[in-house]
């Protein structure tokens, strides 16, 4: 069973289909004994940082994630989710992120001739041997929507990268968590696989 934490972030009905389309069991939930007794869990979500984290801790969600993270059961998250692993963002000052990795969340920047928010397909640069990134092709392609990108603390967290006016940590692998900037539930038959091998770690 993989829990998708619901905590009104939005992106939650695309996920689950996905993952329904590759035939794995889901449940949309914030009950905190139905997350930690799942196999897996994905954190999704659009939104503003700083909102995002009040809703976590008024559902009384963050010290769920944490236990959660800390059960070395794989975790996944995806686009905002992505960011709320990390320590902080530019976008809400004073707001602290989930913290389960170090980093912090820039705000792309401007004067690039690029246009912001990043709406579009990037192809990804993979680093070797990330699990998350299994069977899928160097260069591959992937959709982004974004006004903030993750610059990690640790090189050796950085499963791939993309540039949009910058080097973009665009995905990250630490032990049991995984993250992804990108939707990969809206990237393809690239974003599935990237779904599939992370649904089968827990087999």
């Amino acid at each position: 069973m993989i829990a998708i934490i619901d905590y009104d972030a939005g992106n939650l009905k695309s996920v689950e289909k996905a993952l329904g389309h590759l035939g794995k069991e889901t449940v949309v939930t914030r009950d905190p004994q139905t997350i930690l007794a799942a196999d897996q869990a994905i954190l999704p979500g659009v939104g503003a940082f700083g909102d995002a984290m009040g809703n976590l801790h008024r559902f009384g969600l963050v010290d769920v994630i944490h236990g959660f993270a800390d059960s070395g059961k794989p975790f996944l998250g995806i686009c905002l989710g992505q960011q709320l692993f990390f320590e902080s963002s530019e976008e809400s000052p004073g707001i602290k992120g989930l913290g389960l990795l170090a980093g912090k969340i820039r705000k792309l920047p401007g004067g690039t001739g690029l246009k912001i928010p990043h709406m579009g397909w990037n192809s990804l640069e993979i680093m070797d041997g990330k699990r998350l990134f299994r069977d899928i092709d160097q260069g591959a392609y992937v959709y982004f929507v974004h006004s903030y990108y993750l610059e990690a603390s640790d090189p050796a967290d950085v499963a791939a990268v993309t540039e949009y006016g910058t080097r973009i940590h665009a995905a990250v692998e630490h032990n049991n968590l995984f993250a992804c900037q990108f939707h990969p539930e809206k990237s393809g038959e690239t974003g599935l696989q990237i779904l599939r091998n992370f649904a089968g770690l827990a087999e």
